[in-house]
């Protein structure tokens, strides 16, 4: 199988941990999710990766532009360089579907994504930028930053045809969820779930802990984007919402988002809609799956694990990698 094998996690307070063991396993990259409201501070636990780490690529996945001005993560990905060297950085960049969502905002217009990512690439050229009106430039002296030029890949997380032809402009390859998105030499696929044991039911409470999150985000991206309707109990599911005040509906529905299943989901998410979903399969299932993915245009799968267990469930999908 010719596609890269790496992971992404939701970055927790053991995911520079998790990183040293993805490496150890032969994963390429490990992508942090960037998602404050939910998960650690993603340049933190980067880096914590970097030190912990001798080969394995590290970099956010996906930062969401309007959490930070440009120089701080410009400066955040400098700081990464200097622990990891340029060579295993690479950044993947997305308009906000969890990132702004759980702060209660829509996703950023691709347009605004854009301009921030050349005023990002500017600063990390040693160039001066403009940003809100004022000329702005790393001045990092020798010992508080790398040298400039800082080149590093970037891709975006698209879906639509607007993003794909923002990554057709400025950036290296796609990161996608679920499927690959043609045209692009460099396309990872975000993939969420658990690998079976012998045996085991897609619904035993292990499989649940690891892989119940998945169909959660199922239910939370249809409603997002007008799908319940193809989704069995979909209307039931967003009902179990109407009682929480649409101000804070938000903070309901991202509940444990990519991690696990709050108690508003929990009725909905059974071992039918984890194997359905293809989110709960033997090692069979998931060799056709990641077979179908490379034939669609994936270069690199990016495996998130979840659950108590992170370590076995590293451990399992690269057992299916490797055949």
């Amino acid at each position: 199988m010719a596609l890269e094998m790496s992971c992404a996690f939701n970055t927790s307070l053991e995911s520079h941990q998790h990183a040293a063991i993805a490496e150890q396993l032969g994963y390429r990259r490990a992508w942090f999710y960037d998602s404050p409201a939910l998960y650690a501070d993603v340049w933190t636990q980067l880096c914590r990766a970097a030190e912990r780490t001798e080969r394995i690529g590290l970099g956010p996945g996906v930062m969401v532009p309007s959490l930070r001005h440009p120089m701080a993560n410009a400066a955040g990905i400098a700081t990464l360089v200097s622990l990891a060297g340029a060579d295993r950085v690479a950044i993947a960049v997305g308009s906000g579907f969890t990132g702004r969502l759980t702060l209660g905002q829509r996703p950023l217009p691709w347009r605004q994504v854009s301009e921030y990512v050349r005023v990002l690439k500017a600063l990390l050229r040693g160039e001066d930028a403009e940003w809100e009106g004022a000329v702005i430039r790393m001045m990092h002296h020798p010992g508080f930053g790398p040298d400039r030029p800082i080149d590093v890949p970037f891709l975006f997380g698209v879906q639509g045809p607007k993003g794909i032809a923002a990554a057709k402009e400025l950036a290296d390859g796609a990161f996608s969820a679920a499927r690959p998105v043609p045209g692009f030499d460099w396309n990872a696929v975000l993939s969420i779930g658990t690998v079976l044991d012998d045996g085991e039911d897609p619904g035993s409470a292990r499989s649940m802990a690891a892989a119940g999150h998945a169909a959660g985000v199922l239910f939370h991206f249809a409603l997002e984007f007008d799908l319940l309707d193809q989704l069995p109990n979909g209307k039931q599911w967003a009902a179990a919402y109407d009682g929480v005040p649409a101000r804070e509906r938000h903070l309901a529905l991202h509940d444990g988002h990519m991690a696990l299943v709050n108690e508003r989901d929990r009725p909905f998410v059974t071992g039918e809609t984890l194997a359905g979903g293809g989110f709960a399969m033997d090692r069979a299932g998931w060799r056709a799956k990641l077979a179908e993915l490379e034939a669609e245009g994936a270069t690199e799968i990016a495996y998130q694990p979840a659950g108590p267990d992170v370590p076995r469930e590293l451990e399992a999908f690269a057992s299916v990698v490797r055949g």
